[in-house]
C-alpha cells in the first residue's frame, strides 16, 4: 500500500514538474534559429510551393530580405486549399492536419517565429492528460499516471519538439490518445468506444503517416491478447481500423499517386550511408537523449566541452536503466501490460531499422520518426520507478535508492531543458547549426551583399537566413552555371554555400577570371562562408 505521505509528496512533485514543463515549453520560443524544416512549415501554411518561391527569387537578381519573407507570411488570396495543394504536390508524406491548423493559427495571432511555434507548445500540453489516461487504462493506477506525467514534463526530447513549428507534438498526442482509446475499447467492448478508436486512427494518419505503424502495433497487441483467434475484439479492431483508413483514403490516394515524388524528397534517408557501428552509436545516443540532452551530436564536431563529457558518461547509465525497466516490466507486470508496452517500443521502429540494416541509410536515426518507441520506453521507466519508490516489498534503503535515482533522472532532464532554453541552436536543427554565426558576421558589414545558392536543398537555408538577416542585407540567389555580375555598390560581398554540391573550382574560376574576385576564407571554415575581395 502507498502511504498518504507518499501520495502527498508525489502530487507536490508532479505539480512542480508540470509548472516547470509548461515554463520550458514556452520560454524563449523565438530564440533558437528558425531552421530549414520550420521555414517549409511557414512556406506551406502561406500557401506557396517551393517551386513557386524558387522561380521568383532564384534568378540571380538582387533581392531584399523582405522578398524572401514574402514566402513565410500569410499571403492575400491564398487559402487553406492552397496549403493542402502545396503539400500534395511536393511533400505528400506530410499529412495536412497540422499545417491547416497552423495556417489558421498564424492568421489569428501573427506570423512571428514565437507565435508560429507556440501552436506546437500549446498542443504539447494535451499530452499530459492523454498519458495519464493511458496509464489508468493500462496500469489501472493513478500513481503510474503521476510518475509518467512527471517524466513527460521535463524530458528534453519532448520539450525540444514542443518548441518546433512541426507536427511532432501533435503526433505525440495522437499516439497517446489512440493507445488510450484502444485499451478503453477493449475494456468496454461497445460500438461507441470502438468508434472513438476509429476516429483517433484517422486523426493520427492525418497528422503523420507513421501513425500507420502505431496502428499495426495495436493490431499485433489485440491479436496476441486474444490468443491469435478471430474473436469479437479482433473483429472490432479490424473494423475500427478499416473505418479509420477509409476516412484517410483521400490523402492516401494522393500518397500512392505521388510515390515517386515522396521517394525523391526522402532519398536523403537512404542515400546517406553510415557504418553499422555508427548506426548503433546514434541509436544509443538517441535513447539517452530522451532523458539527458546536453547538445552532443555524433554528426557534429566534438568540442570537448564539459557538458559533452557529462552526456557521454551518462549514456551507459541511461541504457542500463532503460534495459532494466523493460526487463522489470516483463518480469513483474501482467502479460496484458508488458505486451502493450513492448509492441509500442518495437513494432513502429522496425520498418525503419530493418531497411537501414539491409540496404544502409539513416531512417532509424531521426528521433522524430520514432516517437512511439520513446513513449513506450517512458511507460516502462514510469512503471519501474512508480513501483520501486512506493513498494512495501523492498527495504527502506532500496526504496530510498530508487527515489534518489528518480530525482537524479528528473534533475538531468531539468538541467537539459534549462541549458537548451538559452541556446541559439541545437542538434535537431542540424542544417542550420551555424546560421546564427554566419548572420552575425554578415550583419556587421555596413552595406553587405550575400551571394548564395538555390541548389540541392531548395531555398530552405535562405528562408532560414531571412528571419535573422538585417534589412540592409541584399541577396543574390544563384547557381554555378549562371553567376551574375556583382555590383560595386556594396561595402562587403559574401559567398555562402551551406550543404552545397557546387564545384568550388568552377565557382572560383568564374569569380577570379570572370569578375576579378578572390575567395577569402572566413574562420571557422565549417561556416561555409567566404568573403569576396576585388583583385
Amino acid at each position: 500500500m502507498v502511504s498518504r505521505k507518499q501520495i502527498v509528496w508525489l502530487k507536490f512533485l508532479v505539480i512542480i514538474l508540470l509548472l516547470l514543463g509548461v515554463f520550458f515549453r514556452f520560454v524563449n520560443l523565438g530564440r533558437k534559429v528558425y531552421w530549414f524544416d520550420e521555414t517549409f512549415t511557414s512556406l506551406r501554411i502561406s500557401g506557396y510551393t517551393q517551386q513557386e518561391a524558387a522561380k521568383h527569387v532564384c534568378d540571380g537578381r538582387e533581392i531584399g530580405v523582405e522578398d524572401l519573407q514574402k514566402y513565410q507570411l500569410s499571403a492575400v488570396g491564398r487559402t487553406s486549399i492552397d496549403t493542402i495543394k502545396s503539400l500534395a504536390v511536393e511533400v505528400p508524406q506530410h499529412s495536412p492536419l497540422y499545417f491547416v491548423i497552423a495556417r489558421f493559427w498564424v492568421q489569428w495571432f501573427g506570423n512571428s517565429v514565437a507565435v508560429t511555434r507556440s501552436l506546437s507548445a500549446l498542443i504539447s500540453l494535451l499530452a499530459f492528460p492523454c498519458i495519464y489516461w493511458l496509464c489508468l487504462e493500462l496500469f489501472k493506477s493513478s500513481l503510474m499516471g503521476w510518475v509518467a506525467i512527471a517524466l513527460l514534463a521535463v524530458l528534453p526530447l519532448h520539450v525540444l519538439y514542443a518548441q518546433e513549428a512541426r507536427q511532432y507534438s501533435l503526433w505525440t498526442v495522437t499516439i497517446l490518445l489512440s493507445s488510450a482509446t484502444l485499451l478503453r475499447a477493449m475494456r468496454l467492448k461497445t460500438k461507441l468506444s470502438w468508434g472513438m478508436y476509429a476516429a483517433t486512427v484517422a486523426l493520427g494518419l492525418y497528422t503523420f503517416l507513421f501513425s500507420g505503424f502505431v496502428a499495426i502495433a495495436h493490431g499485433i497487441y489485440v491479436v496476441a491478447t486474444e490468443s491469435f483467434r478471430l474473436s469479437k475484439t479482433v473483429t472490432a479492431y479490424l473494423l475500427a481500423s478499416l473505418i479509420g483508413l477509409l476516412a484517410f483514403m483521400p490523402w492516401l490516394l494522393i500518397v500512392i499517386i505521388q510515390l515517386a515524388q515522396i521517394n525523391e524528397t526522402t532519398s536523403w534517408t537512404s542515400d546517406t550511408k553510415i557504418s553499422l557501428l555508427e548506426l548503433i552509436a546514434v541509436w544509443t545516443l538517441n535513447i539517452s537523449s530522451l532523458f539527458v540532452d546536453l547538445n552532443y551530436d555524433f554528426v557534429q564536431t566534438f568540442n570537448n566541452t564539459t557538458l559533452e563529457y557529462i552526456q557521454l558518461c551518462l549514456i551507459p547509465f541511461i541504457l542500463v536503466l532503460v534495459g532494466y525497466s523493460i526487463y522489470f516490466l516483463c518480469r513483474k507486470a501482467s502479460k496484458r501490460i508488458w505486451l502493450f508496452v513492448l509492441t509500442l517500443i518495437v513494432v513502429p521502429v522496425l520498418p525503419l531499422v530493418i531497411p537501414d540494416l539491409i540496404w544502409g541509410g539513416i531512417r532509424s536515426t531521426n528521433p522524430r520518426y520514432i516517437i512511439p518507441t520513446y513513449l513506450g520506453i517512458q511507460l516502462a521507466v514510469s512503471y519501474l520507478l512508480a513501483t520501486q519508490i512506493t513498494s512495501t516489498f523492498v527495504n527502506i534503503w532500496q526504496q530510498k535508492l530508487w527515489q534518489l535515482i528518480m530525482v537524479a533522472l528528473l534533475s538531468v532532464g531539468i538541467l537539459s531543458c534549462a541549458i537548451s532554453s538559452q541556446a541559439d541552436t541545437w542538434w535537431n536543427k542540424s542544417l542550420n547549426i551555424y546560421t546564427p554565426q554566419v548572420v552575425q558576421i554578415i550583419n556587421k558589414a555596413t552595406h553587405p551583399l550575400l551571394i548564395t545558392s538555390c541548389q540541392l536543398n531548395g531555398i530552405g537555408d535562405e528562408l532560414s537566413l531571412s528571419h535573422l538577416l538585417a534589412p540592409k542585407v541584399r541577396l543574390q540567389l544563384v547557381n554555378e552555371l549562371n553567376m551574375p555580375q556583382i555590383s560595386n555598390n556594396f561595402s562587403d560581398v559574401f559567398l555562402y554555400l551551406p550543404n552545397h554540391n557546387f564545384s568550388m573550382e568552377l565557382i572560383r574560376e568564374k569569380l577570379e577570371k570572370g569578375q576579378k574576385y578572390k575567395l577569402e576564407d572566413i574562420y571557422p571554415k565549417k561556416l561555409q562562408l567566404w568573403k569576396l575581395v576585388k583583385i
